[in-house]
């Protein structure tokens, strides 16, 4: 792939969003199924051993329903970057991709390690510790991360 950033940044946000959209659905249906044995579990209840069991139940729902808060929110920080794609980044900022020496970081969500094309992406959150560290930094700015020091070649 050529150097169409602004392509690579579009492609990478059209994956996360479907990447995300997909672990919405699969706890959706993890959240269902687990109310689903509840309910059934209700209904046949007596005794500490249904108690027991019943908690764990509810254990599955109130994580399923926190996976599901938390995916939402990162469903509405791409919608804002979409939003914004197209502006011009002098400051890393969300949604940014920062070009250094090191590689490709696209402040968005986290997720790890992307290909698009033959261009490798660290997508990292705006508070994982080198989101933290890119934030409002500039071409030419230096930082040092897992003490490595690099330097910023361009934000697009």
């Amino acid at each position: 792939m050529g150097n169409d950033y602004s392509t690579i940044k579009k492609e990478l946000l059209k994956v996360l969003v479907a990447r995300t959209e997909e672990r919405i659905a699969m706890i959706d249906a993890a959240l269902e199924t687990a109310r689903d044995s509840s309910n059934d579990d209700t209904k046949s209840s007596a005794g500490d051993k249904y108690e027991t069991s019943r908690e764990m139940i509810q254990q599955d729902i109130n994580r399923y329903q926190k996976q599901l808060l938390e995916a939402n929110k990162d469903l509405q920080q791409l919608a804002a970057i979409s939003s914004m794609l197209d502006e011009n980044n002098e400051h890393a900022r969300l949604g940014s991709l920062v070009q250094t020496n090191a590689g490709f970081y696209f402040i968005a969500v986290s997720v790890g390690a992307l290909k698009i094309g033959d261009t490798g992406v660290f997508v990292i959150s705006p508070v994982s510790p080198i989101g933290q560290i890119l934030l409002g930094k500039k071409r030419r700015d230096t930082f040092v991360f897992n003490k490595n020091e690099q330097h910023i070649i361009s934000i697009y």
